[in-house]
């Protein structure tokens, strides 16, 4: 995410549908900060949505017909880490503004939704999206690895994964696994250490690109921007502190 300049992908949800229609109407004028990509009636649907289009910020209705919206949150950090949340509602309700502060929501606000509370609660997310993105500029864009046949050049950004391979390594991208003779513990100290997290002895993980995490099979899923997958098999304790992590 580049400072002032990137878009949050954002998802609205909203059972009713004058309010949502009433709230995507509003959000037109915050073009220049969001991309709504999706709008939401009900907890299926919207649990679909943000496990595919993994937004930056949701707009939360709190009651979905009946179903508990904290609950849809709960459901979602099993798998991801959750985005920024900007919760929605007709009434002030203690208990769930306290759930609200406990899940670190950037706002909450009481419909009908005023404008300035609206503009306030996304300047809100866009200052926490900025403090909370990694500055990138002193790292080279891409970064080179020696292999047996010379040299490869792979952006931070692009590797999924890493597994240690005797006493090399092998790089997997959406794109390419590749052998480099370098170690597991060299890699680690080179690759951000914000991103990359060494999650056992053997493995490597670009957090930002988790997508699902299966504890019963020991397996990770992994997703590129544009929708790439790559699944990753975990030992126990791997999977445990990744499940950890992202809970």
């Amino acid at each position: 995410m580049e400072k002032n300049n990137h878009k949050l992908i954002t998802i609205v949800v909203e059972d009713e549908r004058l309010p949502r229609l009433s709230l995507l109407k509003k959000l037109e004028d915050f073009r220049h900060a969001l991309e709504v990509v999706d709008s939401c009636d009900n907890y299926d649907t919207a649990l679909e949505s943000i496990l595919k289009n993994r937004p930056d910020l949701v707009f939360l209705d709190i009651q979905l017909q009946g179903r508990d919206s904290i609950q849809l949150l709960d459901e979602l950090k099993q798998t991801i880490p959750l985005p920024y949340i900007i919760f929605t509602t007709a009434y002030s309700d203690r208990k769930y503004l306290m759930s609200a502060i406990k899940l670190s929501a950037v706002d909450y606000l009481l419909k009908p939704i005023d404008r300035g509370e609206l503009a306030a609660a996304i300047a809100k997310a866009t200052d926490r999206a900025e403090a909370e993105t990694p500055d990138q500029s002193s790292l080279p864009e891409k970064m080179s690895f020696k292999t047996s046949n010379g040299r490869i050049l792979i952006a931070a950004d692009d590797i999924a994964f890493i597994k240690a391979d005797g006493n090399y390594a092998k790089i997997t991208t959406f794109m390419s696994k590749d052998l480099v003779l370098e170690n597991l513990l060299s890699l680690q100290q080179r690759l951000p250490n914000d991103i990359f997290v060494r999650v056992d002895r053997s493995t490597i993980i670009n957090l930002s690109k988790v997508y699902r995490l299966n504890q019963q099979q020991h397996t990770c899923t992994l997703q590129s921007k544009d929708g790439k997958l790559q699944m990753l098999e975990l030992s126990k304790s791997g999977i445990e502190m990744l499940m950890e992590m992202m809970g």
